[in-house]
């Protein structure tokens, strides 16, 4: 039988807790969370507001408020074949 390379909580896109708090601790992955913080901060948005920081296309200074929802949609990668 093979061994399952995780076990326990996930999060909704389908990356482990744990493996997520991984890749947090890595220098980039820092980066990433601190420009997000900081852009959250910038837009003067409080602890618990149901809304993202997203940021406008190709800047990680600059955004505006938006629900997650189209947020997420708007961030898809376009695929070639």
């Amino acid at each position: 039988m093979a061994k399952k390379r995780f076990d326990g909580p996930k999060y909704s896109n389908g990356n482990h807790k744990s493996q997520q708090t991984a890749y947090n601790r890595t220098e980039k992955g820092r980066s990433i969370r601190n420009g997000a913080n900081r852009l959250r901060t910038k837009l003067k948005m409080k602890v618990g507001d149901p809304r993202e920081a997203g940021h406008y296309a190709g800047s990680k200074t600059e955004g505006r408020p938006q629900n997650a929802k189209s947020n997420a949609a708007r961030k898809k990668p376009k695929r070639s074949a």
